[in-house]
């Protein structure tokens, strides 16, 4: 454990210099920047960019003809089995190839900042397939878990999560105990050799220290960059937004130079790989359409100590009314989903009255003896279709819509709202961003806000539902 005070001791750089190099960098640089999200939080960085949410080739195809330099393929691979990712992976793959139209492109898979996902999975799929349609191979993968919105730093090679006044190592939080994606190393490298069984040993991971990235020593850094061989690992140490642009700008040097890199990484280095600028956090104004006599609809499914610690401070908020789902009826067959009808039907009568709505699952982790990571992914997909259900039925149009968790959000979205393609709005709180509906969805033009399970302080949602509701305390 250390104390943040930490993150105030290496020196200042000049902000200025870095983005303009980073500008120049960009500009220079011709590919196209196709991130997998494998969940909806990985827009939680930027705005005015396309989302996609399905992979097939006509939807890539329109990626490719944004006018922005990046959008999203939200495949919300996080929650499929192993075999399920491997065949999207492939089928992604395939499909970038056919719409890409000869356009070279870069390929990111954002994934969670607390290092939980389908790794290294995921990534030697797309290394796999593109090689095999390509005459030059991946020379590294970068890794740079790094998210200063949700208090995610990586110092010294060790990733930390930020608690008050504390960085707590991601191993000894509650986000590696996770039961199907957990793990034990202290550090990247450790989780990389872990992860990989041995093929990639901690001791041959090239590591970006804060000391290289502070001192703006772009050779040194495109030195190392340059020694990649063989798809080998590349973990960048990062504080600040500032350390990603220094190290994004000599990458792209080498890029431009004919090296080759796929990327795992959480979603500040997906901001500055398509140098995406900062804006405020958006209003009220910005997100509602219109005016609305009905409540808004607060839907939580993820179950971290944070989300059950959030949905107490919303308590603060009057005039909102809380419905519990009782998650725990997944053991007992059909009375899931009739519990699904009941709370459906109470959720549709207090919003149609302007009442704001909030809905959870029990807030406890449900295991059971000799339990396997498979069985406790499938259960916790079932619990998703009986949660998604809750919106994919409803026969009300809410004011607004705020999914909690990654599963929660992207089945929302993708199965319950039938959104195809979605604008990133902004982010109403810092690490939350929203969508805006398209025509064709359930609820056309209403804000959804994507809340992550494991992001924000104790009064993250509180503040997320003042702003939409404009209620006082």
């Amino acid at each position: 454990m250390r104390k943040a005070e930490v993150l105030n001791q290496y020196p200042d750089v000049d902000q200025q210099l870095v983005r303009s190099l980073l500008e120049e960098e960009v500009k220079r640089n011709q590919d196209k920047i196709v991130v997998l999200d494998d969940d909806p939080t990985g827009v939680q960085t930027v705005h005015d960019i396309a989302v996609y949410t399905d992979w097939s080739e006509e939807s890539i195809r329109r990626g490719f003809q944004e006018k922005q330099k990046m959008f999203f393929i939200l495949t919300n691979s996080r929650s499929f089995t192993e075999e399920k990712t491997c065949r999207v992976h492939r089928e992604i793959a395939e499909n970038l190839e056919k719409a890409c139209d000869g356009r070279p492109y870069l390929v990111i898979s954002r994934s969670d900042s607390t290092l939980r996902g389908h790794y290294p999975l995921e990534t030697e799929i797309l290394r796999e397939e593109l090689e095999k349609r390509h005459t030059w191979n991946f020379d590294g993968e970068i890794l740079c878990p790094f998210f200063a919105e949700g208090g995610r730093y990586t110092i010294e090679n060790i990733h930390y999560v930020k608690y008050g006044d504390c960085l707590i190592p991601a191993s000894e939080t509650e986000f590696a105990k996770d039961k199907t994606f957990g793990y034990e190393a202290f550090s990247i490298p450790e989780y990389v050799e872990e992860k990989s069984r041995g093929r990639y040993p901690a001791s041959e991971v090239i590591c970006i220290s804060l000391n290289e990235l502070r001192s703006m020593n772009y050779e040194k850094i495109e030195e190392c960059l340059m020694e990649a061989h063989n798809f080998q690992k590349i973990v960048v140490n990062a504080i600040e937004s500032s350390d990603v642009e220094i190290f994004v700008t000599a990458l792209y040097r080498v890029i431009n130079r004919g090296k080759h890199f796929l990327f795992r990484t959480a979603a500040s280095f997906v901001k500055a790989m398509g140098n995406i600028s900062d804006r405020q956090l958006l209003t009220k104004e910005e997100m509602l359409i219109g005016h609305s006599c009905h409540g808004g609809l607060i839907v939580a499914g993820s179950h971290t100590d944070k989300t059950t610690r959030q949905l107490e401070e919303l308590k603060k908020i009057q005039n909102i009314h809380f419905l519990e789902f009782n998650s725990d009826l997944v053991l007992e067959g059909d009375r899931l989903f009739e519990e699904a009808k009941r709370v459906t039907k109470e959720i549709e009568i207090l919003i149609s009255r302007g009442i704001t709505t909030s809905v959870f699952t029990k807030r406890h982790l449900l295991i059971r003896e000799d339990d396997t990571p498979e069985a406790a992914l499938i259960r916790s997909v079932k619990i998703s279709e009986a949660v998604l259900s809750l919106v994919k039925n409803l026969n009300v149009k809410p004011a607004f819509i705020v999914a909690k968790g990654g599963i929660t959000s992207s089945d929302i979205g993708v199965k319950a709202l039938g959104v195809r393609r979605a604008i990133v709005l902004g982010q109403i709180q810092p690490g939350i961003p929203v969508w805006r509906t398209d025509e064709s969805s359930r609820f056309p033009d209403i804000p959804y806000v994507i809340f992550p399970g494991n992001v924000g302080n104790d009064d993250s949602l509180y503040k997320v539902i003042k702003v939409l509701t404009e209620c006082k305390e």
